[in-house]
C-alpha cells in the first residue's frame, strides 16, 4: 500500500507541474507582441537635437588674451638617451642592486636598493660628480622610491 500512495503522489506532482509548465508557455506566447510596434521601428525613429546653452545668466565674457601662450613643452630625447622624464631599467648589477643615494654623491646616505629590472622615470638631472653622471630616480608605483644614482647602472627603456 505504501508504494501505491508514493506512486500516486509521483503522479500527481507531475501532472501538476506540467501543467504550470504549459500555462507559463501560453502566458508567455500570448503576452509577447509578434512584432515591435510602428512607431518603434528604426525607420520611423526622431533625433532630436538640443543645442547646448551659449551662455549662462551670470556668466562673464572671457577675457581676451592679447598674446597666443607659449608651449612649455620640453624637446623630446633621441631615442636610447637619458634625460628628464624617461624610462630607465636597473642594469648589471650582478644581483647586487643599485644603491639609491639622497643627493648626488657616493657619500651621501643611502635611502635604498634598486633591483635589477626595476624600472623608474628620470625626474631631474644629469648631475656630474665624483666621476659620475647622476640622475634623480623615481618609483611610479612607490613615492618613496625616490633617490639619485649613477648612470652607469641604468638602461634607457626605449619608447614608442
Amino acid at each position: 500500500m505504501k508504494n501505491i500512495l508514493n506512486g500516486k503522489v509521483l503522479i500527481a506532482v507531475l501532472v501538476i507541474a506540467g501543467i504550470l509548465l504549459f500555462a507559463s508557455l501560453a502566458f508567455i506566447l500570448i503576452r509577447r507582441p509578434a512584432a515591435p510596434p510602428p512607431d518603434l521601428t528604426p525607420a520611423s525613429a526622431i533625433l532630436t537635437i538640443i543645442p547646448a546653452p551659449t551662455s549662462t545668466p551670470h556668466a562673464q565674457p572671457p577675457t581676451p588674451t592679447p598674446f597666443p601662450p607659449t608651449p612649455t613643452t620640453s624637446p623630446t630625447p633621441a631615442p636610447g638617451q637619458f634625460a628628464v622624464g624617461v624610462y630607465v631599467l636597473v642594469t648589471n648589477t650582478g644581483g647586487e642592486g643599485l644603491n639609491i643615494h639622497a643627493d648626488p654623491s657616493i657619500n651621501a646616505k643611502v635611502i635604498f636598493s634598486g633591483n635589477d629590472a626595476e624600472v623608474f622615470q628620470i625626474t631631474e638631472g644629469p648631475v656630474s660628480a665624483e666621476g659620475f653622471t647622476w640622475w634623480r630616480l623615481s618609483a611610479s608605483y612607490d613615492a618613496t622610491r625616490t633617490g639619485w644614482a649613477v648612470q652607469n647602472y641604468l638602461s634607457v627603456i626605449p619608447s614608442h
